[in-house]
């Protein structure tokens, strides 16, 4: 593969399905981070209240972490292009009607139902996506998919701000609603079996479910994302949290600042998603995600000590781009990590776990900033960044450089019941071939016979 750019997007050019895939996650993705200002701005005009706030945001990724705790196996079970297209119209429809909702309370309610629409739909898009592109564009894949949704975290709320300051909320819904419908008629047009390669088994909900925590626990791939990530998710909490006040407060930049100081992390993403499987393919995942932890460590560290809001930018910006490479490692390590068929319920987990540990940690980092201020909390996420980054040296040391499926009997002893699982879906598939070979064959014998 070419090093240059037109080499990093060749499986745009080359994939007519992930291209399809792509564009849909991009209208989708600026459609929620479009809804995400416009919800916000909304609630707080009608009341006036930071509860009502922090009721909408709980209302919004409560129901990805519930969904992930008990609901995952659906991922796997369905049709995942079903149930993205599905999701997507679900949300359209919500959007549609926000417009004619006045009650606070019905506004949460709806945002609630966007969060359970959502909720189901990126698990299901990062599991089926591995099966639209061959194994050599599997990581460039993954990381043009990680660099659209960080374009979309930049244009979808100055889009919403945009329609917010001209035309109100009403305007923003119904251009939200029509991000989701064009995702939606993008994806129906992947046939529906592209998205797995794994025909699904189940033994029931919860016997799913339980082989799903199983896999989590025993893959040293998924348990490298769910530490390190998690941990993570502690230090992104206070760095989310004490950002406002470290720009406005801290470094009286106001709200042009504070602008400049969000684009910058913006753009930092942006670099770091692009340029991530190029790292992996030098380095390796051995290297590069403790790397990628230690950007942001000292990014973070550093600009917690900065006289500027320009030096702040700058170096969150840079540490960003740690940030933005990790998102993609992370998608790699579960993709290493998780057979298809059980990949849906894996990703559902791991993002429901980091969220639970980001909704916490950001209660306990409102505290640290009220008590120790901005500099402190982001002192703290710098160091928490680092021991995360040492964590990710020691847990990968051992990860090889392949998956699970083309290592699966190298795989430690924890494995013994994904084991099992994989033999009886391939001794499930030469029973259903042999099934179909008889089918065909006996219409063709009676006709021999009557002749």
């Amino acid at each position: 593969m070419p090093e240059g750019a037109t080499g990093r997007l060749s499986p745009l050019r080359r994939n007519r399905r992930f291209a399809l895939l792509f564009w849909a996650t991009a209208g989708s993705a600026v459609g929620t981070y479009l809804a995400a200002l416009a919800l916000s701005v909304d609630i707080y005009d009608r009341t006036g209240s930071g509860r009502w706030l922090a009721v909408l945001l709980i209302a919004d990724f409560l129901p990805i972490i519930v969904i992930g705790i008990t609901l995952g196996p659906l991922v796997d079970r369905l049709s995942r292009r079903r149930l993205m297209i599905t999701s997507d119209l679900i949300r359209a429809a919500t959007f549609v009607a926000l417009p004619f909702v006045d009650e606070p309370a019905l506004i949460v309610a709806l945002a609630a139902v966007n969060g359970v629409a959502t909720g189901f739909f990126r698990p299901a898009v990062w599991a089926g996506m591995p099966n639209l592109v061959t194994d050599d564009e599997r990581e460039q894949a993954t990381s043009l998919l990680s660099t659209v949704e960080h374009v979309a975290w930049t244009v979808g709320p100055a889009t919403a701000g945009l329609l917010l300051a001209g035309w109100g909320p009403s305007t923003a819904y119904w251009a939200n609603a029509v991000t989701f419908v064009l995702s939606a008629a993008l994806l129906a047009r992947i046939p529906a079996a592209a998205f797995r390669s794994d025909e699904p088994i189940t033994r029931g909900h919860w016997a799913d479910l339980r082989e799903g925590y199983g896999l989590l626990f025993s893959s040293r791939h998924l348990v490298t994302v769910l530490v390190v990530w998690g941990s993570a998710g502690v230090a992104t909490a206070f760095v989310n949290v004490a950002e406002v006040v470290l720009a406005k407060k801290d470094l009286e930049a106001g709200n042009a600042g504070l602008g400049f100081l969000v684009s910058a992390t913006g753009v930092g993403l942006l670099i770091g998603s692009f340029f991530a499987a190029t790292a992996l393919a030098r380095l390796g995942i051995g290297r590069v995600y403790g790397i990628a932890l230690l950007i942001m460590g000292i990014g973070f560290g550093l600009a917690s000590r900065s006289p500027t809001i320009a030096v702040a930018a700058v170096l969150a910006g840079f540490g960003t781009i740690g940030n933005g490479a990790a998102i993609v490692y992370n998608q790699v390590l579960v993709q290493r990590g998780a057979p298809d068929a059980m990949r849906g319920r894996a990703l559902a987990v791991l993002m429901s776990s980091y969220y639970a540990i980001l909704g916490l940690s950001m209660a306990g980092g409102g505290l640290i900033v009220d008590a120790y201020g901005a500099r402190t909390a982001w002192g703290l996420a710098g160091c928490i960044y680092l021991g995360a980054a040492a964590i990710a040296f020691v847990l990968t040391r051992r990860i090889p450089e392949v998956g699970v499926a083309a290592q699966a009997t190298a795989e430690p002893v924890g494995l013994d019941r994904i084991r099992s699982l994989m033999a009886e879906i391939d001794d499930t598939r030469v029973r259903e071939r042999k099934a179909r070979e008889r089918n065909v064959s006996a219409p063709h014998d009676a006709g021999e016979r009557s002749g």
